[in-house]
C-alpha cells in the first residue's frame, strides 16, 4: 500500500498491527514529519509487542531525535564488492548496518551484500576492528578509500 501522508502511514501502520496474520509491517517515511513523534512511534512499538508482530519504521533523509524503537540502525551503501569475472565493473552492492541503540542486544556494525549472488538472500558479515583480515581482494570487510 502506498500513502502519501504520513499520518495516513501511521494509521495504515498500526491497523496493521493489529492483525497477528501478518508476518511483519515495513513503513516508510522521508524526511521529518510531524506524524512521527515520539508518541506515534510508542503506540507502534506497544501495538508490536503486543501482537508479536515485528515493525520497522524506516526513516530516510530524517534527523536523528527522540525513538520508542526498541532498536535504532543505520544503513548505508558501500562500494560494490569486487566483480570476479571483471575487475573494472561493478561487483554485488553491499551496505553498512550499524546497530547503534538497542534494549536488548549489543550495538554493533555489519557489511550487507547478497548471498553467492542471488537476490533474495542477504549475508550479514561483522566488520572487523582492526580490519586485518580485509587486505585481500574482494573481502567482505573491505572499504574503498573513495
Amino acid at each position: 500500500m502506498q500513502l502519501s501522508r504520513p499520518a495516513d502511514v501511521m494509521i495504515a501502520a498500526e491497523e496493521g498491527l493489529r492483525c497477528r496474520e501478518l508476518a511483519a509491517v515495513i513503513v516508510e517515511v522521508r524526511g521529518d514529519a510531524a506524524a512521527l513523534n515520539f508518541t506515534a512511534m510508542r503506540r507502534l512499538a506497544l501495538r508490536a509487542e503486543a501482537t508479536a508482530v515485528p515493525c520497522w519504521l524506516i526513516r530516510q533523509a530524517a534527523t536523528a531525535n527522540l525513538s520508542a524503537a526498541r532498536n535504532r540502525w543505520r544503513v548505508a551503501t558501500l562500494p560494490s564488492a569486487l566483480n570476479p569475472d571483471d575487475p573494472l565493473a561493478p561487483g554485488d552492492p553491499r551496505w553498512r548496518a550499524e546497530l547503534f541503540r538497542s534494549r536488548d542486544r549489543k550495538p554493533g556494525t555489519w557489511v550487507i551484500r547478497h548471498e553467492n549472488g542471488t537476490a533474495d538472500r542477504l549475508n550479514l558479515v561483522a566488520e572487523l576492528p582492526d580490519r586485518t583480515l580485509a587486505k585481500g581482494a574482494g573481502a567482505v570487510g573491505q572499504r574503498s578509500a573513495r
